[in-house]
């Protein structure tokens, strides 16, 4: 059985690899825009039905073929009741920080794993609370000059140097850097992945 990854994430592979999980890439290309949330659909629904979305499109490249999963996943940044994508201008990352620093804030990765070629599916989501140090304008500035913000949920990694600026997090560290590895590795052994 093969794992396909629906995502052109560095971030993603990497746990993947580290996790000791063989995979192939074959990045989605499915328009990843939402709508702003409200009460109809929650920050939860929103990434679980870009993951899921994100899954098939790239299933359906596979058709009957061999016993495979596709992994699609996607994450937010929630504060307050306004979401934060991926910002791809300086100014915009720039924005995100002034928001997420002295305060809290919630990391959402949405997963769905599709076997194919049976369409059986598991989805879910996994939430993260993370706390951001009181970041100077000077410290912002300069994070955002070294572009590690760019093409990141929420305008940082905390992987990298964002990590000097994040003294405390509840919940799952993985699922911040932008996949739940304990979550996803239960959800493909519900789906036959072999664990030897």
């Amino acid at each position: 059985m093969k794992l396909i990854l629906a995502s052109a994430s560095p971030r993603r592979a990497e746990i993947l690899s580290a996790a000791g999980i063989p995979f192939q890439i074959r990045a989605a290309q499915i328009d990843e825009s939402s709508p702003p949330l409200t009460d109809a659909e929650a920050p939860e629904h929103v990434v679980e039905r870009l993951a899921r979305a994100k899954a098939e499109d790239v299933a359906r490249e596979f058709g009957s073929a061999e016993p495979l999963i596709v992994l699609g996943a996607d994450t937010l940044v929630v504060t307050g009741d306004e979401y934060l994508g991926k910002p791809y201008f300086a100014e915009t990352a720039r924005e995100m920080l002034l928001k997420l620093r002295d305060r809290e804030h919630l990391v959402i990765t949405g997963f769905a794993l599709l076997r194919v070629p049976d369409k059986q599916i598991r989805v879910g989501h996994e939430t993260t609370r993370v706390w951001f140090s009181d970041m100077t304008d000077g410290e912002i500035d300069s994070y955002v000059a070294t572009e590690e913000p760019l093409d990141k949920a929420g305008a940082y990694a905390i992987q990298g140097i964002a990590g000097r600026y994040i003294p405390r997090i509840e919940g799952c560290y993985f699922n911040v850097v932008g996949l739940p590895m304990a979550r996803v590795w239960q959800a493909m052994k519900d789906l036959g992945w072999p664990t030897s």
